[in-house]
């Protein structure tokens, strides 16, 4: 054999395996996807199971709580996580955390006592706090040249994921009872297995250099503030919107099914709304979006709230999509904001933002039971407003502390 034959054998042989490569990256993009969406279909499981616990007698107040309790663990020490995942490849935290998360959250519908189902609350959010840092590193260090596709990709599947909660939970549990929530740890231990054979085991090769964050703080804090106060208001209407949408469509007269329907809706709208989203901030700008999607949503879930018929579910997806347009837009303006440390930065201020949003939903479950749904669901429309009143006042280029 020639030199020249061996040459271009030896060259296709490299394109072959260099296919072969590409193709098992794309294995585990897609894989780590799918562990995302079923994660975040656990997340909406508490907000899902509100009316059924509401009607077991705890109450609406101390069901609220439970959402809050969730949350305080799963986004609050998000964090303390995403440090971890910087200072060294916790590959366990996907696997662990998902079957943490399953077996948690589907002891909920078993369980009478308030307080052991406070903890199960509280526990189980540790699980998609170990998760989401992670997987997140997975994503971008097997994505090559890719990273920002490769991410709207795992996104998008975690907002589907939420989307389906209701339409799947809500069925099940009506039929055949709070004791059949035992069932959904399934897909969850099937996930996690999943993880342990296909999860990267090195998504970062060593671990990343640390830099200090005070100082970088102490740089941004204004702009930082505003970013968490938008991530807050809008995180307080996703999550209350969620909470007690059903509760206000029963005063409507629609069912529970009917009203899990409509948050099927509104979830899959603002998944698609947030590719959407995050495409156009690469053309006009991150504030652009932040601050039009955010006006426009208030009104239009304002709409939705006072039309009937077919005029209801145009609104409900049209708010859906302006709710969670800027979601991944604003990840990638805190990243922006403090580049150096981006992972951490990114989760110290999303992840206080979504867990304050959370935790004021234990607050407006107070106000539905002495005010009732319907003025709570309305306050809840004039928080998107309110955030993009904060997004006005955004610098149109963010400083890159490189």
């Amino acid at each position: 054999m020639s030199t020249n034959d061996l040459s271009i054998q030896t060259m296709t042989q490299e394109r072959a395996q260099a296919q072969a490569q590409v193709r098992v990256q794309k294995g585990k993009v897609l894989s780590i996807s799918v562990a995302h969406l079923i994660n975040d279909w656990y997340m909406n499981l508490v907000t899902t199971l509100l009316p059924f616990l509401i009607a077991t007698g705890i109450g609406i107040g101390r069901s609220a709580f439970l959402v809050s309790a969730f949350t305080f663990t799963s986004s609050l020490l998000q964090p303390v996580f995403g440090y971890m995942v910087d200072r060294k490849n916790q590959r366990w935290m996907v696997y662990v955390g998902t079957a943490w998360m399953a077996i948690m959250l589907s002891l909920m519908g078993v369980i009478d006592n308030y307080a052991i189902l406070f903890m199960l609350a509280l526990m189980g959010g540790l699980g998609t706090a170990a998760f989401h840092p992670q997987a997140s590193s997975m994503i971008s260090s097997i994505s090559g040249a890719r990273k920002g596709f490769a991410q709207s990709v795992f996104s998008a599947a975690g907002n589907i994921g939420w989307a389906l909660t209701p339409l799947t939970v809500i069925p099940i549990v009506e039929h055949w009872g709070m004791q059949s929530t035992i069932v959904f740890m399934v897909p969850g231990l099937a996930v996690a297995a999943l993880l342990w054979y296909t999860a990267p085991r090195s998504p970062s090769g060593k671990a990343h250099e640390s830099h200090p964050m005070l100082p970088l703080l102490r740089q941004s804090w204004k702009e930082l503030t505003k970013v968490v106060a938008i991530v807050t208001f809008r995180s307080l209407c996703y999550f209350g919107m969620i909470a007690f949408l059903p509760l206000f469509l029963q005063t409507k007269g629609i069912s529970v099914i009917h009203s899990g329907r409509f948050l099927f809706l509104m979830l899959f709208s603002g998944a698609l709304g947030g590719l959407v989203g995050g495409y156009f901030s690469d053309k006009v700008g991150r504030k652009a979006v932040i601050v039009t999607s955010l006006l426009l949503t208030g009104p239009l879930f304002l709409l939705f709230l006072h039309t009937d018929g077919l005029a209801m579910y145009l609104f409900l997806a049209l708010a859906g999509a302006g709710l969670l347009s800027s979601f991944s837009v604003t990840v990638v303006l805190a990243q922006e904001i403090i580049s150096r440390n981006a992972a951490m930065a990114a989760g110290l201020t999303l992840g206080f933002g979504i867990g304050i949003g959370g935790l004021g939903v234990g607050a407006v479950g107070v106000m539905v039971e002495r005010m009732g749904p319907y003025a709570a669901v309305n306050l809840l429309a004039c928080f998107p407003f309110v955030a993009g009143l904060v997004a006005l006042t955004l610098k149109k280029r963010q400083p890159s502390l490189n």
